[in-house]
């Protein structure tokens, strides 16, 4: 049988398309580099939630994520997302305050609030609350509802209010809410709130305006937050980190100051009587 002959037609033919081709092959691995050095903090951080994720089932409740260094005054912060937790424990591995959730909107209450306010001053953690702002919605009612939840006492820390809804229908009214819940909030108690947000929020919307309230910033993936430091007293560094006596993630929180400082901070919480309608 004869061998056949491959004509040079068809065999330049391949030839012409390998060069274009491998170019674009390089090209999007350029691009491909260029976008993962740009992202990379915000690929690492979602790789490990998939693995938190596909982890969870075997957590024991003593893991535990290294503090901060040179932070010398560690906390947490925590809802009914966290579920039964051992205060005790905590309080073993240098957690000195927690701030937990209390309420949210006009109506809803969080179903762990009270026996995580008795675990952690049981377990000698200096404790404050935090109200989860919804911009929609009525702010006199979500200040009263905050001050009817939680019963403030002397030695707690200020009251909080978690300012990052992104939905809402107008920033200037958004704004008046806040204004009116920190009002209402700092009359009822006799102390000023706190204002909580996370640092692309507070950079866009509340800037320049609540100054004079003391700030409590998130902001992940970075050596220290992009504000300066007189702007802020506390740093919320991570959202997904392990503390012994909560099985599964918590955030983790510095205080920017000593130990006294903290104290100084705390609550005379005069006046118990809800704010008028």
């Amino acid at each position: 049988m004869r061998a056949t002959r491959s004509s040079p037609r068809s065999v330049a033919a391949p030839n012409r398309w390998r060069r274009p081709l491998l170019l674009v092959m390089l090209a999007g691995l350029l691009l491909g580099a260029v976008w993962y050095v740009r992202h990379q903090r915000q690929v690492h951080r979602y790789a490990r939630r998939v693995y938190a994720s596909l982890t969870s089932g075997s957590l024991t409740g003593r893991e535990k994520t290294p503090l901060l260094e040179g932070y010398s005054v560690h906390g947490i912060d925590v809802s009914s997302y966290q579920g039964r937790i051992n205060w005790p424990l905590v309080a073993d591995h240098r957690v000195r305050f927690a701030f937990i959730k209390a309420t949210e909107g006009v109506t809803l209450r969080d179903s762990r609030f009270q026996g995580n306010w008795r675990g952690a001053r049981a377990a000698g953690i200096y404790r404050g609350a935090y109200h989860y702002f919804q911009p929609n919605y009525d702010a006199t009612k979500q200040a009263n509802l905050f001050t009817r939840t939680v019963p403030l006492a002397s030695g707690d820390l200020p009251p909080v209010l978690d300012v990052e809804h992104a939905e809402f229908h107008d920033v200037a009214q958004m704004r008046r809410g806040v204004a009116t819940w920190l009002r209402l909030v700092e009359r009822h108690y006799g102390v000023r709130p706190i204002l909580y947000s996370n640092y692309s929020f507070y950079k866009r919307h509340l800037a320049g305006h609540f100054d004079t309230y003391p700030l409590w910033l998130a902001h992940y993936e970075v050596a220290q937050p992009a504000l300066p430091r007189e702007k802020w007293i506390i740093w919320q560094h991570s959202d997904e980190a392990y503390v012994p006596g909560i099985r599964g993630a918590v955030d983790f929180n510095v205080f920017q100051g000593n130990f006294q400082r903290l104290l100084a901070l705390r609550s005379p919480a005069r006046g118990q009587t809800p704010p008028p309608n």
